[in-house]
């Protein structure tokens, strides 16, 4: 019996958000060298997209997904335009709080998301949707508002699912994860008190979260991506020791 390769690890750009709004490039060198194969970009601080995309290449990186905000308004052919000549074929983005504080709101926002879903479409991308915690905190008749978001979005929409917010929102991540199937295709994962948004993260093991099941979780998830969004500890090394936990562990493939 043959089982599949563990999931690609990548690191999620937000981590090292300061030092990228100052130098993108020098970030991406350094991520390189810590073994990563993989990188989720949040912007491309002011960068020309062929220009990122040289990087990227000349460092060996892949690009598993870019988070952008849904292109649905009048700029929405020119982000979607800039992320195809970046490379990206998936892109990633959130709802507001707000827009889960009743049915209704939830009904109106995966309509947005589903428009942008079309709009991907005809630049052969894709759209996913990333969780915070507002989705499992607010529940309607018995229902959470993630079960009501994602029965309203079209069967295209993808998940990327952030574990550390979906267990801050008081749901197991690894049940969770394995609950939604092939739609499923890469997790944020990252370790901490797991209280709210202004968490600051820890080594994986030092926190509440169980981050091996998570990444274990569902077989179908291409990408185990290492976000840590705010930390005590130097963010270079808490990103090393990630890889090194990850990888060490059979939990993702890394490069080096």
């Amino acid at each position: 019996m043959t089982t599949s390769p563990p999931p690609v690890i990548a690191a999620q750009l937000w981590s090292l958000h300061s030092e990228a709004a100052d130098d993108l490039l020098g970030v991406l060198a350094k991520v390189a060298a810590l073994g990563y194969p993989a990188v989720e970009t949040i912007s491309l601080y002011g960068h020309q997209p062929a220009r990122v995309r040289a990087e990227l290449d000349a460092l060996g990186l892949a690009l598993c997904s870019a988070h952008a905000p849904f292109p649905v308004d009048e700029d929405a052919d020119n982000v979607l335009d800039a992320y195809e000549e970046l490379g990206a074929d998936t892109l990633v983005w959130s709802l507001e709080p707000e827009e889960f504080t009743s049915v209704d709101a939830i009904h109106l926002g995966a309509d947005r998301v589903n428009r942008a879903a079309a709009n991907a479409a005809v630049h052969g991308m894709t759209i996913a949707y990333h969780n915070h915690f507002a989705e499992f905190r607010n529940v309607f008749d018995g229902r959470t508002a993630y079960d009501i978001l994602l029965d309203a979005l079209e069967p295209c929409v993808l998940l990327q699912l952030d574990t550390y917010w979906a267990h801050t929102g008081g749901v197991d991540p690894a049940a969770l994860a394995a609950s939604l199937g092939d739609r499923l295709v890469s997790v944020h994962l990252k370790d901490g008190p797991a209280r709210g948004m202004d968490d600051h993260m820890v080594p994986f093991g030092e926190g509440v979260v169980d981050v091996e099941a998570a990444a274990r979780a569902n077989p179908a998830v291409r990408w185990n991506i290492v976000e840590m969004d705010r930390s005590h500890h130097d963010m270079y090394q808490l990103l090393g020791r990630s890889y090194t936990h990850l990888v060490g562990r059979g939990l993702a493939r890394g490069k080096r």
